[in-house]
């Protein structure tokens, strides 16, 4: 019986470079997904593709490839080396062999499929009633706080250097406030920016780390680079499109420009920077606003109290930050959905006090009327009116794992209108004064509720600000991750919930920064001017990213990309050129804040590029290996040894040293490299991938353990050893099991030997070959290299695999119960003598200044200091 010979697949190096290469391989991948657990396809030799080894290996149940294209980190097989290019058709088509495969996956199952350690975002429709309240609830507290106290301070500072004259100016203003909602908050964040999150995470790095995701465009070490999002449960056909081919283009440019790629990591940083920079003015604008409320209630009241009594609510805040975190939204949700009443009652009361004149302000020529009548003074007022969406960005930083559609629900319905009649009210009240009062949202609170309203708005600016300073924890958490900030401590306050973290460094810095605006302002309307600048420089980067996004990635059509980019950042310039008028009134401030936040991102990644490139050159060869042996040049000691190492090919050079420098080595050695990948969270079951390092006789692995950026990396070193163990211990079992189904494959078959391959667990758990490989790959050749009598791991291949796996599994466990030993280099980082002067003052001082005073990688990794062997050598860069 003859089998129908399929055409080949695409390649996979010919993917993603046009519209042909993608249908054909989604063409391909559909046919797949028909067919059962397993079916035939032909490969050439020409279609492997050597890719650097990054991440690809064995890990838990559901990782995939236990052994890689090479059977080893550094090993190759004698055809890899071969050069195919000046053969004719008919050749390739010689070498083309028909192999047994499943349903491709991807590598990284973590992004490729469904997994069950992952947590699926809600579906709202399958909430019962007390559920839906319990998450509005949430949702007030966590994602709207902010933006829920902007009616305390807007009309402040827009009317702050200039009077109010005539009615039209009001309605000019309110216009303004109106139209800038509807635009900012509602269409840009809430209908799309909402949609750009990273797998429910939201903020500046979730956009990175998704982009990163679909181009090679990473320029942080120790990341792993994912493929495309692609789940084999919803995988459909991608016929050639406009927008599919101007997607590949888009990708194509990212990855082949490296001035692009600087670029996109320098605004992530500068938008990080400005998020903390408004995450530190949102304390001191919200809480200095609210109790200015004092001096219309207290007329005699003096600014001097209004200061201390902040600063003392500011203390009490920051002091229980730790404590109330995991009860965050079941004791102030209640809270925030009284205020949002509140506001809209006070408004719905203005108006029918006062009359219903200001509704004529939806009228958007009121807008051309403000600007016509005084221009410069209209011009300055915007960065006022943009503080009526401050908190935009908090909307999407804190979106967490609410469903994006329960948060759309809630704004449009609930948050919206209450701050449409809020600011309605307001305007009515300001069109029935002739002189412009001081606090006008409290100036317009019904004399009978003043003083219940004004508790009610201290702890509604309480609450903003506690919302801001969990979203900067969350923020600098995934900075810390991507390598873009010195390591902190983080506490995770819930064991349910991993989001929600705490940073005692960090606090107590944002309490000290907030302290130090109210001291140097000491007024709403000089804090306003820096507020403005901080959220005009997050929501800038927003839309950049958001752009990119919208091209690479969603396949928009491009006048809707053209029209969301031009109609947004044209807007945000026009605020932002208003707001940069008052830099000597107080944004001066922020700007050097936010250029030293800069500075220390740039400095610590810079510096840490540098010291992982650095190792990369050093590391050992696969020559020198072969050459020392399967005893490695010395004794093999019983016992386990982890090798901590950044780098994620190769031997590390501080392995020589100790290979020098020790009269033993341990008789396994796992080379651990621990990689932060750009997905929030990694099941245990994903966490490791393994492979080994030279043959079988060296019993030298590879692991690569990875961490999400809400991972916690503190793990009990018993759990993780026990972990690590285990996902050894299957690594080797699969191994077997492939290796034992080649022999049989070679015991009923003529054909030739074939080229290296690829071991895949598929989600089920079933063992599949993606490329059957040589039995050379594992088992090391007798006439090359000598077994060591330590090492009882037979040469020929017809013996029993299984009494094989047995003799390695019990010589596991004898060198795990004769205990584990950290070995890890902790260098002096220096550059060196030939280097630029600015080169040498940053690495010489500032950067090593920054290593000094963070957590330390032992502490951060949670290694035992009895089990622990440390070595420090200065590394020059």
């Amino acid at each position: 019986m003859s089998l129908p010979l399929p055409r080949p697949l695409v390649s996979r190096s010919d993917r993603g470079h046009g519209p042909a290469g993608m249908a054909a391989e989604s063409s391909a991948a559909a046919g797949m997904r028909k067919a059962p657990s397993m079916e035939w396809r032909w490969v050439s030799a020409g279609e492997e593709e050597d890719d650097e080894l990054e991440g690809r290996g064995a890990g838990g149940p559901a990782a995939v490839g236990a052994a890689g294209r090479g059977g080893s980190f550094e090993s190759e097989s004698e055809d890899d080396n071969v050069d195919y290019e000046d053969e004719d058709e008919e050749q390739r088509e010689a070498r083309q062999r028909l192999i047994r495969t499943v349903p491709t996956v991807d590598w990284f199952d973590v992004e490729g499929n469904e997994v069950s350690g992952a947590q699926p975002l809600e579906d709202p429709e399958e909430f019962d009633f007390g559920r839906t309240v319990f998450l509005a609830l949430q949702t007030l507290a966590v994602v709207f706080g902010d933006i829920g106290i902007s009616p305390l301070y807007t009309f402040d500072v827009m009317f702050n250097k200039y009077p109010i004259l005539e009615e039209e100016d009001v309605l000019g203003a309110l216009s303004l406030v109106l139209y800038t909602l509807i635009l900012m908050p509602l269409v840009k964040y809430v209908l799309v920016v909402l949609w750009a999150n990273d797998d429910g995470e939201g903020g500046i790095f979730a956009m990175y780390s998704l982009i990163c995701r679909n181009a090679k465009v990473s320029l942080i070490p120790n990341q792993v680079q994912a493929q495309p999002e692609k789940r084999m449960s919803s995988f459909r056909l991608k016929l050639p499109t406009d927008e599919l081919e101007r997607s590949i283009k888009v990708k194509e440019k990212l990855e082949s420009s490296l001035m692009m790629k600087k670029l996109l990591l320098g605004l992530v940083l500068f938008g990080t920077a400005m998020f903390i920079s408004n995450g530190v003015i949102t304390p001191a604008m919200s809480v200095l606003s609210a109790v200015s409320g004092l001096k219309v209630g207290i007329p005699k009241a003096s600014q001097d109290v209004v200061v201390m009594i902040s600063i003392a609510l500011l203390v009490v805040l920051y002091s229980l930050q730790r404590y109330a975190t995991s009860k965050i939204g079941f004791i102030v949700g209640p809270c925030l959905l009284i205020w949002f009443c509140c506001l809209g009652g006070i408004g719905i009361c203005n108006l029918s006090r006062y009359g219903s004149g200001a509704f004529k302000a939806f009228n958007p020529l009121y807008i051309f009327y403000y600007f016509g009548r005084n221009p410069f003074q209209a011009w300055l007022s915007l960065a006022g009116c943009l503080l009526c969406a401050t908190g935009s960005e908090a909307i999407f930083s804190n979106l967490c794992h609410f469903p994006v559609r329960f948060v759309q629900f809630m704004f449009v319905l609930l948050v919206l209108p209450c701050l449409v009649l809020a600011y309605l009210g307001q305007a009515a009240f300001l069109i029935a004064n002739e002189k412009t009062p001081e606090h006008i949202f409290f100036a317009s609170i019904p004399g009978n509720v003043f003083w219940p309203v004004f508790l009610l708005a201290n702890l509604a600016a309480l609450i903003a600000s506690r919302t801001m300073t969990i979203a900067i924890f969350q923020c600098l958490k995934q900075s810390i991750s991507l390598g873009c900030f010195p390591r902190l401590k983080i506490v995770h306050t819930s064991r349910k919930f991993m989001a929600k973290i705490y940073i005692p460094v960090v606090n107590w810095f944002l309490l000290a920064s907030c302290l130090g605006f109210i001291l140097l302002f000491r007024s709403t309307s000089d804090v306003g001017n820096a507020y403005a600048i901080a959220e005009l420089g997050v929501m800038i980067m927003a839309t950049v990213y958001v752009t990119l996004i919208m091209l690479l990635i969603w396949e928009t059509n491009i006048i809707k990309v053209v029209s969301f980019l031009i109609t947004f950042l044209s807007l945000e310039l026009i605020f932002f050129s208003s707001a940069l008028s008052s830099v000597g009134d107080g944004g001066w401030a922020l700007l050097v804040f936010a250029s030293g936040l800069v500075m220390i991102m740039f400095i610590w990644n810079y510096g840490t590029k540098l010291k992982y490139d650095s190792e990369l050159k050093q590391k050992l060869s696969k020559d020198l290996m072969r050459k020392l042996g399967p005893n490695l040049g010395t004794m093999r000691a019983p016992g386990l040894g982890l090798v901590y190492s950044e780098i994620v090919t190769g031997v590390p050079a501080i392995f020589g040293h100790f290979l020098t420098a020790l009269p033993a080595i341990h008789s396994i050695i796992v080379f651990v490299c621990v990689r932060n990948v750009p997905v929030p969270a990694v099941p245990q079951s994903e966490r490791f991938l393994f492979q080994r390092v030279c043959t079988r006789g060296y019993h030298m692995f590879r692991c690569i353990a990875r961490y999400g950026y809400k991972d916690k990396k503190q793990e009990h070193h018993n759990t993780f050893e026990r972990l690590l163990i285990e996902g050894l211990e299957k690594f080797i079992q699969r191994e077997a099991v492939e290796l034992s189904l080649q022999s049989e494959d070679d015991v009923d078959s003529d054909e030739e030997p074939s080229t290296p391959g690829q071991i895949i667990t598929a989600p089920n758990g079933s063992l599949y070959s993606l490329d059957a490989p040589l039995l050379v790959d594992f088992t090391p050749s007798v006439d090359t290299i000598p077994e060591t009598p330590s090492c009882s791991t037979p040469q020929d291949p017809s013996l029993d695999y299984t009494q094989n796996l047995e003799l390695e599994l019990a010589f596991i466990k004898q060198a795990k119960e004769s205990g584990a030993v950290y070995l890890i280099d902790n260098p002096i980082v220096k550059a060196r003598k030939d280097s630029w002067f600015f080169k040498k003052l940053i690495i010489n001082y500032f950067f090593a200044f920054l290593r000094n005073n963070c957590r330390r990688a032992i502490v951060s990794m949670s290694i035992p200091h009895s089990n622990l062997l440390q070595v420090r050598l200065t590394s020059y860069v």
